[in-house]
């Protein structure tokens, strides 16, 4: 059985940061791009980052600089750091499985992430 289980999110001020994390499991890690979306209330999921299981990481183009996406092959575990946090952010952030080959997805249930004051 495939489990993606993000955990992390939370509530925040603009400018402060979050750790979000996803532990995979019932998978073979090293065969899947992982990656990080968000949709935020009446809008379309977004890709925010990906990252290969060589390493190479791929951003969102306004994430750039402040979000960076990792990996632990050790662990099974996938982690997006966002900084500088801005309400513009404010969704519901998934964590994605994606195999290198087939391209068939695993998902997330999904872990919200609030930007207020």
């Amino acid at each position: 059985q495939v489990q993606l289980v993000e955990s992390g999110g939370g509530l925040v001020q603009p400018g402060g940061s979050l750790r979000l994390s996803c532990a995979a499991s019932g998978i073979n890690f090293n065969s899947y791009i992982m990656g990080w979306y968000r949709q935020a209330p009446g809008k379309q999921r977004e890709l925010v980052a990906s990252i290969s299981s060589g390493g190479n990481a791929d951003y969102l183009g306004s994430e750039k600089g402040r979000f960076t996406i990792s990996r632990d092959t050790a662990r099974n575990t996938v982690f997006l750091q966002m900084n500088s946090l801005e309400p513009e952010d404010t969704a519901v952030y998934f964590c994605n499985a994606r195999h290198k080959v087939t391209r068939y997805s695993y998902w997330g249930q999904g872990t919200q992430v609030t930007v207020s004051s």
